[in-house]
């Protein structure tokens, strides 16, 4: 039924249990694991640079270490599982490179994790994962967490 399973991480809480249920439809399905880490364009953008001096510790960097250490851990745990795994790193809006890549690798199951959050907090600010979830053409999968505020 799915050859192809993608699970968009930003290395937070809110995806660990994603991560589960991704490896376990990859497995059941002998299905291949895409993982992505997308730098987000605007949280690199709006970073002013002032508070370093060496442009190797600014946003852009951290960012980009976090996403290996992200897509690093959960293609371990997709090998330890006996899933293949394949990872990416891409620069942008979050939401826009999933629908991306998803329409790019031919994914057929996007799973997702959600931080539940207070009701203010979630009206104020929107999801990543609701905005792909609105936008796909292929099934996505929506794994919550709950997040004390």
């Amino acid at each position: 039924m799915y050859d192809n399973v993608l699970l968009p991480t930003d290395g937070s809480v809110g995806v660990d249990r994603a991560i589960d249920h991704a490896i376990d439809a990859a497995d059941r399905y002998d299905a291949t694991l895409h993982v992505l880490y997308v730098v987000d364009s605007d949280v690199v953008n709006a970073y002013s640079g002032d508070e370093f001096v060496d442009g190797a510790e600014g946003a852009e960097e951290t960012l980009e270490e976090t996403g290996r250490e992200a897509l690093d851990t959960v293609a371990e745990r997709a090998r330890e599982a006996g899933v293949e795994a394949v990872t990416a790193l891409r620069y942008g809006v979050p939401h826009e490179e999933i629908l991306r890549y998803v329409d790019e690798a031919d994914v057929d199951l996007t799973v997702m994790g959600s931080k539940t959050r207070s009701g203010d907090y979630r009206r104020m600010l929107g999801s990543v994962t609701e905005r792909v979830s609105r936008q796909s053409a292929a099934p996505v999968s929506i794994v919550k967490t709950t997040v004390d505020a």
